[in-house]
């Protein structure tokens, strides 16, 4: 079992998150989710595949050529495993955070999203933006790096 936790996160990562096509997402959130699922962030939370699907779509949109990075191993516990990433453009200072997912009957069931680090000149431009569901809007709370 611990294998195949590691393979949902790693390719929920790449092929939830990462997926700009927004069929392949789909699809990918129907293996890879149950249909009840949660998703948290700093945002709030998304309930059901579509209310995610929606939320990986704002993000594309508001962060375009981003792309997603695992910075270490996916670290394991019982019917649940956590994953360090980046995500930002090649070349700029990347967002860094970390999910933590709960797995059931072989799918994700809950997501939390953590942020570790966010570019000051994200937050910034978050400020000026009106809220939206949308992974990254970074509260001025965040740690940030400057």
């Amino acid at each position: 079992m611990p294998d195949m936790i590691e393979t949902l996160i790693k390719r929920n990562l790449h092929e939830v998150f990462g997926e700009r096509d927004a069929k392949k997402r789909r699809e990918a959130i129907a293996q890879l989710w149950t249909e009840d699922c949660v998703f948290i962030d700093h945002n709030g939370k998304s309930h059901g595949r579509d209310e995610l699907d929606r939320a990986v779509a704002v993000l594309h949109q508001r962060l375009p050529g981003y792309v997603f990075s695992e910075l270490r191993p996916v670290d394991l516990l019982h019917e649940s495993g956590r994953l360090a990433w980046s995500y930002g453009r090649p070349g700029q200072e990347p967002i860094k955070g970390v999910d933590v997912a709960l797995v059931r009957d072989g799918r994700i069931s809950l997501m939390l999203t953590f942020l570790d680090e966010v570019p000051a000149k994200l937050q910034l431009a978050a400020r000026r933006q009106p809220p939206v569901v949308s992974r990254f809007i970074v509260a001025t709370s965040m740690p940030t790096r400057t």
